[in-house]
């Protein structure tokens, strides 16, 4: 794979995890308001769960292939407990089923996954480093 695409990967997982973190947080505050809105799709179980099965496959592939070019494992040490807390959040009952910390361990998790893919990237691309796409 082409270290700009990889580089996407990364951009495009970080974003998205970040997003979902950010869903994840507002989530419980825009609940009243969902009825009035129209929305309720966004507060539905398959849209969260989309959210964690994307997080896993694309942290997952992206920052293994990262491990494999730069050898360091900093970023594996943030996305498994990221997605540790993404996949507790929606598989235990009983965290599931509360709405703070749910919502808590939900926003955690996708920082973690997104602050995972960030440091990939730095990983692949230190400051002052010369050459685009180059890997130390």
């Amino acid at each position: 794979m082409s270290p700009s695409r990889h580089q996407l990967l990364d951009r495009l997982g970080a974003w998205g995890s970040l997003l979902c973190a950010l869903h994840c947080a507002l989530l419980p505050a825009l609940l009243a308001l969902l009825p009035s809105l129209g929305i309720a799709l966004l507060a539905g179980d398959r849209i969260e769960l989309g959210f964690v099965v994307f997080a896993t496959g694309l942290g997952v592939f992206s920052l293994a292939w990262g491990y494999r070019r730069h050898g360091h494992v900093h970023a594996l040490g943030m996305l498994v407990p990221g997605l540790a807390l993404l996949w507790g959040a929606v598989l235990y009952q009983p965290l599931h089923l509360s709405v703070w910390p749910h919502a808590l361990a939900m926003t955690a998790g996708g920082t973690l996954v997104g602050l995972a893919h960030l440091a990939n990237l730095r990983l692949h691309h230190p400051r002052g480093c010369p050459h685009h796409g180059c890997a130390h």
